[in-house]
């Protein structure tokens, strides 16, 4: 068995935000690349709002990880995992709606924005309070 210590919650949240915004750059690059002329352009500009919100949350779950590891805030994890949940919510269902047509999972687009606004409310509190 593995006896070795788990990462500091800030590091875990670190790499989610690394492993993130590699994906959002794939992703993009697929879009810009494999998509254009195969995908009608309303579906399109879904796929390229997807990968926008992914990028900038990717950002806003390591400015997270670094409040995290520079106050030790625990508001500034849950703001990072509720970036995280936003991400998937977000732009997972309009990664799904612009490759799959299907316009009911734009249906579950609206949480992920929640997740978003509760992630930045979040930060915000977190960076607010004194020490």
């Amino acid at each position: 068995m593995n006896d070795a210590p788990l990462a500091p919650p800030a590091a875990r949240l670190g790499l989610v935000a690394g492993f993130s915004g590699l994906l959002a750059v794939v992703a993009g690059a697929f879009g810009a690349h494999a998509l254009r002329g195969r995908l009608a352009p309303d579906l399109l500009a879904v796929f390229e709002t997807a990968v926008r919100y992914h990028l900038i949350h990717a950002l806003a779950i390591l400015a997270a990880a670094w409040v995290l590891d520079r106050t030790g805030r625990p508001l500034a994890g849950v703001a990072g995992w509720l970036f995280v949940a936003g991400t998937v919510l977000f732009s997972g269902s309009l990664y799904a709606l612009a490759l799959t047509g299907i316009r009911v999972l734009g249906a579950i687009t609206p949480l992920g924005g929640l997740g978003f606004i509760a992630g930045w409310l979040c930060l915000a509190l977190a960076m607010a309070r004194r020490g």
